[in-house]
């Protein structure tokens, strides 16, 4: 007898710098946890990060922003995005880092302010005159082409929709045959269409075929409840910057967008000071008073070990204690970032020698075959004439 496993058909995210950071990991009186939900240590930093959500919650942070300030590698990217999963999986995240400004191309401004808009985020609701239901017919009819030839065009297309309380058949514009196509609609699937714009929305599949063997995974859902036409309450969530690019290239089923086109009208933004004023952090002195100022700190070494064992128990490598003591070695010596970065690589290389736990001398290896930012730019400088400026 031959036994499968039945893998998850569940979509996996791939894993990126702060894939384990879940939240503040604060205690219910906002006190920190020394390790809790992907963060370790910067206790200060975190508890302060606590009190700013309950101003952002309480709609008393308007007007006001957050300067995180501290060496690199100390967190300040992970307190970020942890306070932005504490407000919701909805609040938008928008990471950059200061090359990305700079550009020959673009100007500083646009890049910040399109940074800006991308973490600006709408949830728009309107209630819509839908028809909703599973597709039980779809049927293109087709005639003759008015411009004459051998090739014919379709005329309408005749689409029959199910609920539990009833069915009804429609005629639609041929136009919407085409979003039904880019869709990929078909018999079975439940699916609603906006009767204003024509717009076309596939749910998932019927859960009534959930007991057949398909190709690929699919999601199913109930078959809807009520009349096939209704007044249904639609939720979206956008960003700014989805409205900007929604207005730049208009589509049809887009009237929410035209709605909010008041929201983006350039506005000019004025940076008071002069070129030749020094200001801390690179920042205008009367933007900077009006800052909220949270700091962190440089790890220490049990600390650094920690936040290594929780990156590799997010990658999936196994390592023991040696090779972490190992990384921790190299963090001291150079840098967190470049130690985390080492563990995918010396894992490839402890493979390959045959093992399933990543040892000191795979982590060596791979720290002899990539070189870390200071080194490189030791190299660089004790070397100038030998590359280009």
């Amino acid at each position: 007898m031959k036994i499968e496993e039945v893998k998850s058909t569940t979509k996996t995210q791939r894993i990126n710098a702060h894939s384990h950071v879940k939240g503040l990991g604060l205690n219910d009186d906002g006190t920190a946890q020394a390790s809790a939900a992907g963060l370790v240590g910067q206790l200060q930093a975190r508890e302060a990060a606590g009190y700013i959500v309950d101003l952002i919650r309480s709609k008393k942070m308007s007007g006001r922003a957050i300067l995180f300030a501290g060496p690199p590698g100390t967190g300040k990217t992970a307190i970020s995005l942890a306070i932005a999963q504490e407000l919701g999986s909805k609040v938008p995240f928008c990471p950059m880092v200061g090359s990305e400004v700079y550009s020959s191309e673009i100007k500083k401004t646009e890049v910040l302010m399109e940074n800006f808009r991308r973490a600006i985020g709408l949830r728009i609701k309107e209630v819509k005159e839908v028809y909703e239901g599973e597709v039980t017919e779809l049927t293109p009819v087709e005639t003759e082409n008015p411009m004459g030839g051998y090739g014919k065009t379709i005329s309408h297309v005749i689409i029959g929709l199910k609920t539990a309380k009833g069915t009804k058949q429609l005629k639609l514009d041929p136009s919407i045959y085409e979003t039904l196509q880019k869709e990929r609609v078909e018999s079975g699937d439940v699916i609603y269409i906006e009767a204003n714009s024509g717009a076309v929305k596939r749910q998932g599949r019927s859960d009534t075929y959930a007991t057949e063997f398909d190709l690929e995974a699919e999601e199913y859902v109930p078959l809807p409840k009520g009349d096939v036409h209704k007044k249904k309450e639609v939720i979206q969530d956008v960003t700014l910057h989805d409205l900007d690019v929604a207005n730049a290239q208009p589509q049809g089923g887009q009237d929410v967008m035209s709605m909010m086109s008041q929201l983006m009208k350039p506005k000019k933004t004025e940076i008071t000071g002069t070129e030749d004023v020094v200001s801390p952090h690179g920042i205008p002195r009367d933007l900077l008073d009006r800052l909220i100022i949270v700091r962190t700190k440089p790890y220490g070494i049990d600390q650094v070990v920690q936040i290594i064992k929780i990156r590799a128990q997010t990658e999936g490598i196994h390592i023991e204690a040696e090779g972490l003591k190992e990384l921790s070695t190299i963090a001291e010596r150079s840098s967190l970032r470049y130690a985390v970065r080492l563990l995918t690589p010396s894992s490839v290389l402890s493979q390959q020698n045959g093992r399933d736990v990543v040892e000191p001398e795979d982590i060596r290896e791979a720290a002899d075959l990539f070189m870390d930012a200071k080194t490189s730019a030791q190299m660089l400088a004790d070397n100038p004439d030998q590359f280009m400026k």
